[in-house]
């Protein structure tokens, strides 16, 4: 079954997509609740300024299926969780898909289902359940049209026993290569250590659309610029979480991020809607 008219829920008519990620709190990791901490009024504030897309886990996702009316932002919708996210790595890190992930999604009408692909250090066994799970969700989309949108992560050892975000092109390059491979309709991932590289993930990526990920909340003015800089190397969008939930309008900010990946915006007319 084709997953085309899904995607065409996700991406707007120009091929591009913002999509505002809320599902933070599926990971069990305190720092991460910032922002989130009563959800009805956090989906209804990003809601409200109208991005393409928020991506919810299924508990909380009929906040945004519940909102009537047929323009809402499209629904994409986390099938698994990890443990990795903690100030320490656990002693037995996992990646465990949901249950029936894909007929979840269907019932509560996604565009699109995500699921991670971590590489992390010394961690060949918590690769191997990314590979099978994403295995399996391409099994399941396949049977229904269903998007499959894969989250390549390289990451590196941090000060204090924990995880980092590792930028090095050689990795990401081949993981986002890894998730084409498998698969993946659409590609969330990190940027590049030096932005100008993130141009060879979109050439590896196929045609694919690929979608920046945020990570950890930024400046307003480095974010902004980050972003437009990003697009211009031929990234479809962004996928951002804190940057727009922890900010103290969380609507302007995602009318700011939606200018710059639908209209171009400089970072200064972005910096402009923010504070307009």
């Amino acid at each position: 079954m084709s997953v085309v008219p899904r995607l065409h829920r996700l991406l707007a008519a120009d091929g591009r997509c913002f999509d505002v990620a809320v599902d933070h709190g599926l990971f069990n990791e305190p720092s991460f609740l910032g922002g989130i901490e009563d959800m009805a009024q956090a989906v209804h504030a990003v809601v409200t300024a109208g991005p393409d897309a928020i991506q919810l886990a299924p508990g909380q996702a009929p906040l945004l299926q519940g909102v009537p009316g047929p323009r809402k932002p499209a629904l994409v919708l986390r099938t698994d969780v990890t443990n990795v996210y903690g100030k320490a790595l656990p002693r037995h890190p996992f990646v465990r898909l949901l249950a029936d992930a894909v007929v979840q999604a269907l019932r509560l009408d996604a565009a699109c289902v995500v699921a991670n692909l971590f590489l992390l250090p010394d961690a060949a066994d918590l690769h191997e359940q990314c590979i099978d799970n994403v295995a399996r969700l391409r099994a399941a989309c396949d049977r229904y049209g269903m998007p499959l949108m894969v989250e390549p992560i390289a990451m590196k050892a941090v000060g204090g026993g924990g995880l980092g975000v590792d930028g090095d092109p050689e990795k990401i390059v081949s993981l986002v290569r890894q998730a084409i491979e498998l698969g993946a309709d659409v590609v969330k991932v990190d940027p590049t250590d030096d932005v100008a590289d993130f141009a060879r993930v979109v050439t590896v990526a196929a045609g694919r659309p690929v979608l920046v990920r945020g990570g950890g909340k930024a400046s307003e003015d480095e974010i902004l610029r980050r972003t437009h800089a990003l697009m211009q190397t031929g990234a479809r969008g962004i996928v951002y979480g804190r940057n727009v939930i922890q900010h103290p309008n969380p609507a302007a900010m995602t009318r700011a991020f939606m200018a710059i990946v639908h209209e171009g915006a400089t970072p200064r007319a972005a910096l402009a809607i923010l504070h307009g």
